[in-house]
């Protein structure tokens, strides 16, 4: 063991001799594990263990082993710190083998996550007992990995190879009970884990055959490659690995499986993913928040019942809050309330509610009264992007409101600042959601100068309760997202006055990663809001900056997307295809500003796009909008679809930073006056 690790325990208040304690009830030896907060498997625990279960082996009266861990979860993996470096002894897979290998009767008793490589050790155990809400995974195909301690080669040997490849592949976690249907695991209890784990461990009298010695029989895993084939390549190599298990002794392809796991951990793929992990992470803790204990807020009134509007509502139901839905006019209310009723019905077929529908309903309303906000603990506005209908609203709900209710804006551009009453702005801030609000996990929380730091840590704990990822924002034009995206469709406008097309903008992007392209994204969503934000802009628009019209024209057209059967493409019964009529005014607009179309080629067109996006997202950078260039990533993964395994685009350009200046020196020659670049695109190497 290091002195480091000594060190590092030694501050967090903890010794390492109290990571794994033991007892011994009757014939059974119990190892304890408490490695806050979610019992990662680092050195030191892989190490007690391994000690204690060598003193119960060395103990005639112990004939059983229960593995169970403390807190709020069993092991929820591997320790993700270890993976830049060599692997430090003893590995986790000779702790898996030793398990499987003890003379003793072995039992994992699982609660809370059992993820990765704390699953692995639940396979090299006997039996598996679990309570009713443990989740079980292997998520390491999400961190551009496969399982290192045999956990492709005992799991199709407990399952059959379709279960597990598609659960390898797939990385989702699974219920207890469907664990349970699938053999994975040997017994489900509600209530009291170690009591019954005891009562199990006493009835068992022999070893079952060890998984390592189990065969598999084959099946045809065309199809479920076929559903994983992508950029990514983990999720293929996972079904690869696990159809080693029908092939090779278990011998051979653990060992295949550790070394392809080893090389998988220095790969590019897995180094962005992975950066991606810490990311998250980060952003969950901004540093005005340290030390801050957040307040519940479970009752939410949501004015607007829109799409938006529905789509925040269906969230905090689906997290068990209870939500009044704010509409101006009774019709309207009862629309927004059928609205969030067919989102819940959805996510009731797709086992997303935690309660009956009935349940859930239960706790919504939708009404014409503003008085009804009240009792809210929050106030989530998420009316049409109207500043002065958004401050009336606000100087109306001063007078309706508690002292400690928290008010915010779903506004997509405006400044909040502008939106409230200064007398409330300590607790207030924006709260942006992506659409569709129940799906998207992104929410840029946005901190006006005035808002109290208690109030931050109130609404990060709010979206964490929805299961969202929130990331803090300072103010400014379209925050970090929709900044970014300004910047991103300014220079897709510029090529297509120079020479591209709309389809052809989009392939290339779709080629690179991103889920659609930037004009099918546009007629998806609907180009009106946009617009409107230009038309908002355009006083204070310099005027030597480049400003293409085409999208402008195709609104004054009501070409708006998709929803109007027209935008940047046509739609016949739903079916997206090229528009002549588009083309023809791109070419007119060319002609009529004495343009001379070249030809981008799909790089040409990625190149640029990346770079002006990465421009732009060092900008805010250095603005101050966020506090860290990996939050920037997050925005761009979670909700706009930028390829997790390319780590985010300011990753992605500490990567490829020469050919991202080159594609930043041509775009500013292209369009003169246009573009400010950001520092670290200037700067010499």
């Amino acid at each position: 063991m290091t002195d480091r690790l000594v060190y590092l325990y030694a501050v967090m208040g903890m010794s390492i001799e109290n990571l794994v304690r033991q007892d011994i009830k009757r014939d059974i030896g119990i190892v304890f594990v408490n490695n806050p907060p979610v019992n990662a498997i680092t050195l030191p625990v892989r190490r007690a263990i391994f000690d204690t279960l060598r003193k119960f082996e060395a103990n005639d009266k112990v004939t059983k082993c229960i593995i169970i861990c403390e807190g709020k979860t069993f092991f929820s993996g591997g320790d993700i710190s270890e993976f830049d470096g060599p692997p430090p002894p003893p590995h986790l897979p000779d702790l898996v083998n030793a398990i499987e290998a003890s003379r003793l009767i072995t039992v994992a008793a699982m609660h809370g996550n059992c993820f990765g490589g704390g699953f692995e050790i639940a396979l090299g155990c006997d039996y598996r007992i679990a309570l009713t809400d443990t989740k079980f995974a292997f998520p390491e195909v999400k961190l551009g990995l496969i399982p290192g301690a045999g956990g492709t080669q005992r799991f199709p040997r407990l399952v059959g190879i379709l279960k597990a490849a598609e659960i390898l592949a797939s990385g989702r976690a699974y219920a207890a009970k469907d664990m349970l249907e699938c053999n994975a695991i040997d017994i489900v209890v509600n209530a009291s884990l170690l009591n019954a784990a005891i009562d199990y461990c006493s009835a068992l009298d022999s070893k079952p055959t060890p998984l390592s010695l189990r065969s598999v029989e084959s099946a045809d895993l065309t199809s479920l490659r076929d559903k994983y084939r992508q950029p990514a390549n983990a999720p293929l190599l996972n079904i690869e690995a696990a159809s080693w298990a029908v092939t090779e002794p278990f011998e051979t392809g653990q060992l295949k499986e550790r070394t392809l796991h080893l090389e998988l951990r220095q790969s590019d793929q897995s180094k962005a993913l992975r950066h991606a992990f810490f990311a998250e992470r980060s952003a969950l803790r901004p540093t005005v928040i340290h030390g801050l204990k957040a307040h519940p807020l479970n009752t939410v009134s949501v004015i607007g019942g829109g799409l938006m509007g529905a789509g925040i509502a269906a969230s905090a139901l689906i997290a068990d809050k209870s939500v009044t839905i704010i509409e101006q006019e009774q019709q309207a209310a009862l629309t927004a309330y059928s609205r969030v009723e067919g989102i819940l019905v959805s996510a009731e077929k797709r086992g997303k509610l935690s309660s009956p529908l009935s349940e859930v309903m239960n706790r919504f309303g939708a009404h014409d009264a503003i008085e009804t906000i009240e009792t809210a603990d929050i106030v989530i506005e998420a009316i049409f992007e109207d500043l002065a209908a958004k401050r009336a609203l606000f100087s109306q709900l001063e007078s309706c409101i508690q002292a400690h209710t928290i008010l915010s804006t779903n506004t997509s551009y405006l400044n909040p600042e502008e939106i409230f009453p200064p007398a409330l702005q300590n607790r207030c801030a924006g709260l942006h959601f992506f659409s569709p609000a129940h799906i998207m996990k992104l929410v840029e929380v946005v901190k006006l100068e005035a808002t109290n730091p208690q109030t931050l840590a109130d609404l990060f704990q709010f979206t964490r309760d929805l299961n969202k990822q929130p990331i803090l924002s300072g103010i400014c034009d379209g925050f970090i997202g929709n900044r970014i995206l300004s910047a991103y469709r300014r220079q897709a406008d510029y090529m297509l006055a120079d020479g591209a097309f709309p389809d052809q903008i989009d392939t290339a992007m779709r080629d690179f990663g991103m889920p659609m392209g930037p004009y099918e994204t546009q007629d998806m969503s609907g180009l009106q809001i946009a617009w409107a934000n230009r038309k908002r802009q355009q006083e204070r628009r310099p005027t030597n900056i480049r400003y293409v019209t085409i999208a402008d024209q195709l609104c004054e057209q009501s070409r708006f997307g998709k929803r109007a059967e027209a935008g940047w493409y046509d739609y016949v019964d739903g079916k997206q295809t090229k528009s002549t009529h588009v083309q023809e005014l791109i070419e007119r607009y060319a002609h009529s500003h004495g343009i001379e179309r070249q030809t981008f080629t799909p790089d040409d067109i990625q190149s640029r796009l990346l770079a002006a996006m990465i421009n732009e997202g060092f900008m805010i950078v250095e603005d101050g909008i966020t506090e860290h260039a990996s939050h920037v990533d997050i925005v761009k993964i979670a909700g706009y679809g930028f390829p997790r395994w390319l780590g985010g685009p300011l990753y992605y350009a500490a990567q490829n930073m020469e050919s991202i200046k080159s594609a930043m020196n041509r775009i500013v020659e292209q369009s003169p006056n246009s573009w400010t670049v950001s520092q670290v695109l200037t700067q010499e190497t």
